[in-house]
Parts: C-alpha cells; sequence; structure tokens
C-alpha cells in the first residue's frame, strides 16, 4: 500500500468535449484518502451551462436532460476545494486533461484553483512507463514466451504471426475473417472525424482537435478566416491521407457530415 504523509484525492471529470480550455465539466467524483486509510467520496453531476454534444454523450452516456436540474460548477467550488484541501492529487491522464481542465472551469468564474504545493501522481503515466508497448512484451503477454533475436526481420515476423494467432484465439469477439479484423482495426472513435483524431465532432459539426491556432474551432470557420493553414497542412507530409483529403476538400467547399 502506498505510504500518505497527507490526503490523497483520486478525481475523474467528464466533460462536453476533449479541449480542456473550451469544454465544460459534467460529471466530477473525487475520492478522498486519509493517511489513516479512511475513504471519502465526492460525487456529482454538473450542470455545464452549454449543450451536451452528442458525441460526447455516445462516449460518457450523459444528456443534456441528467444535467438540467444539477448545480453548475461554480455552486459546488466550495465542496471541491474542501475535499481537496491540504491533499495531493491523482488520476488517470490527470495532468494532462483533469487538471488543465479544472483550472480552466475554475478561472472562467473567477475562481483560483490551488495548484501549489499539491504533488501530481498520474497513474496513466505509471502505466506508460512500466507496461512495455513493443513487440517483445506483446510476445510474451500472447504466447508466454521469451523473444529470442528481436529486431532482425524473421524473428519479428515469426514472432508477429504468433502474436497474431494468439489474439485471435484469445479474443472470442474478435472478426475471424480478414476483412472483419481490418474493418474493427480501423473503427474510429465516435468523436473523432478521423483515425487520428486531428478533426473530432463539435456540436454535429467537424472541428480542429489539436494545436494551439485553431484547435476547437470547425473546419467552416477556419476555411472563412484561414485558408492557408489548410494548404499547409496538405504540404506539410506529416498528416495522413485521410485528414489530407479532408483538408482539401474543405478548400472546395465540402466538408465532413456526421453519420447519424
Amino acid at each position: 500500500m502506498i505510504k500518505l504523509e497527507r490526503a490523497i484525492c483520486i478525481f475523474d471529470l467528464e466533460a462536453t468535449g476533449t479541449n480542456v480550455l473550451e469544454d465544460r465539466i459534467v460529471d466530477i467524483c473525487i475520492l478522498r484518502r486519509e493517511p489513516d486509510g479512511t475513504e471519502t467520496v465526492f460525487s456529482s453531476l454538473v450542470n455545464p451551462g452549454v449543450p451536451i454534444p452528442p458525441e460526447s454523450t455516445a462516449i460518457h452516456h450523459i444528456t443534456d436532460e441528467m444535467v438540467a436540474g444539477s448545480p453548475r460548477l461554480s455552486d459546488l467550488a466550495p465542496k471541491i476545494l474542501e475535499a481537496f484541501k491540504d491533499a495531493d492529487l491523482s488520476g488517470f491522464n490527470a495532468a494532462k486533461y483533469d487538471i488543465p481542465l479544472l483550472t480552466a472551469e475554475f478561472k472562467r468564474f473567477g475562481a483560483e484553483w490551488p495548484e501549489a504545493g499539491k504533488r501530481v501522481v498520474d497513474s496513466f503515466t505509471i502505466f506508460q512507463r512500466k507496461e512495455r508497448r513493443d513487440l517483445t512484451a506483446a510476445y510474451k503477454f500472447y504466447c508466454g514466451k521469451d523473444m529470442a533475436g528481436a529486431h532482425r526481420a524473421e524473428a519479428d515476423v515469426r514472432a508477429t504471426a504468433e502474436i497474431l494467432w494468439a489474439q485471435i484465439e484469445r479474443y472470442t469477439d474478435l472478426p475471424k475473417d480478414v476483412a472483419g479484423i481490418e474493418a474493427w482495426c480501423n473503427q474510429i472513435d465516435p468523436s473523432r472525424v478521423d483515425v487520428e483524431g486531428k478533426f473530432v465532432w463539435k456540436n454535429g459539426e467537424a472541428a480542429f482537435g489539436f494545436g494551439n491556432k485553431h484547435k476547437g474551432k470547425t473546419i467552416r470557420e477556419v476555411v472563412r478566416a484561414d485558408r492557408g493553414y489548410f494548404a499547409w497542412m496538405i504540404e506539410k507530409g506529416n498528416f495522413s491521407p485521410d485528414v489530407v483529403r479532408i483538408c482539401r476538400e474543405a478548400l472546395e467547399g465540402k466538408f465532413p457530415e456526421k453519420k447519424a
């Protein structure tokens, strides 16, 4: 068990989207563990004051109707601050998502989120660093064998083949034909317009999901204001063919349409 010098708060947020500067919190839960092991939980739906995009509801299943009678975040601020008082923080990807989102939300209604002095333990970072995601690790996980001759083409190919056969056997819900597996591998997150997530759905329209310049703006908006940005994306050469196609079509006045 982790040794605690003071309380630690493990928390999670659900929101109207993934833009930590613009999106709004719709659900919050804070589990506070004291050094003696006792735990308290604070949990509440939050009225964001804006419609929840259908693509976000598809992920967390929270609807406008569910939050209509819930308190605003500003109303919950005293309880949230009390829960976090004199405590360190933890969450899954909290450092890059939950903490910046909560900070932006507090700033929006004129309050200060007291980050100073709080240590952050991010379980997502631990996961990334401790659980390798290379061929050798996959071979050990799926086939139960230590890999010899890694990074030689034939050894890598034989291991990859064994891994694939083992995956098909392990995951009974996977399709059993190549076409089906390809479709499964390439299925797009419902919040994304393209596989990479460079563009995301926002209130039914395709919007930028990356970068500081246009993140959160719709493709339609950016085409009107900064056509050169699309030309730059097309010419840069490190975007996927799918993203480049979307950019070319946008310059022609054709915009992605969200399927029902």
